[in-house]
């Protein structure tokens, strides 16, 4: 099999070139990643529609990857609680090495074949769960043998890789193949194919909380009150939806802990109202 991540450069004497020329030819490489993602969404949208009747059923998400993939994952899977306010349990992040490897490469992890559904068994799945495999050469054993020992035991597989026709790809039941090319650094993936996955996974889990209903309109009224950038945000919501100022509507916030309990709280209690 061709490894296209791993193929030559299209650049050459990098160490000759300018700061800008460096630049601007890093930039030139990203420019086609969108476009190339782009190809993959009839796939994407199978794998979410899988997802959103699985997790509409108690199901849950899980993402397993090794190094820049695994961390990608984790990174997406760690925002899904304070954006949309949805416990840390329902999408779950997992890298080869554990999560000492989030920061420091472990030696050798990503080549045990067993090791990733082991990572998954600790969480007890069941047929609802979803396991995406991510990775860029779409080789990793981790990853591969995860995917194929979920799929036995009756979970829904999906894949993100850069490559065709791998082995990672083929033990999914939704395979998404952004193959975005030579990397600007021969086989440095954390780059152009790095980029690829964080677009695909952004799209995932956005349009997926959207439709388990944790967005309304276009706002994060689920979003969890960890900072007061956040707090000043759901004041501003609050007051745009409901036509109250800024005051009464911190207190309908913090009374109720977030944007659509208060709105909820609110819209209730003016029913109730009107129907006396």
């Amino acid at each position: 099999m061709i490894s296209i991540t791993e193929s030559e450069s299209l650049y050459h004497d990098l160490e000759k070139k300018s700061v800008r020329e460096l630049l601007e030819s890093i930039n030139n490489e990203d420019q086609k990643v969108p476009l190339i993602v782009r190809e993959a969404i009839p796939q994407i949208e199978k794998l979410v529609e899988a997802i959103v009747a699985r997790m509409k059923k108690g199901g849950r998400l899980f993402y397993i990857g090794a190094g820049t993939s695994g961390r990608l994952g984790i990174v997406d899977a760690s925002e899904i609680p304070p954006t949309f306010g949805l416990d840390h349990g329902f999408v779950i992040g997992l890298i080869a090495g554990g999560d000492g490897a989030i920061r420091k490469a472990v030696e050798m992890a990503e080549d045990n074949e067993e090791l990733g559904w082991k990572d998954i068994l600790a969480f007890n799945p069941t047929p609802l769960d979803t396991v995406v495999g991510i990775a860029a050469s779409g080789t990793t054993p981790y990853v591969a043998g995860a995917l194929k020992r979920a799929r036995d035991n009756g979970l829904f597989t999906g894949a993100i890789t850069c490559n065709t026709g791998t082995p990672v790809a083929a033990q999914a039941d939704v395979a998404i193949e952004v193959v975005t090319g030579p990397e600007f650094v021969t086989g440095s993936t954390r780059m152009k194919a790095g980029t690829a996955q964080k677009l695909v996974l952004n799209m995932i889990t956005t349009t997926t909380m959207i439709r388990l209903g944790r967005v309304k309109g276009n706002k994060m009224v689920n979003m969890q009150l960890t900072n007061q950038k956040l707090i000043r945000r759901g004041i501003k919501m609050i007051s745009d939806e409901l036509g109250l100022d800024p005051e009464t509507s911190r207190k309908l916030l913090l009374l109720h802990g977030s944007v659509k309990k208060a709105l909820d709280a609110y819209n209730e209690g003016s029913r109730q109202k009107l129907e006396k």
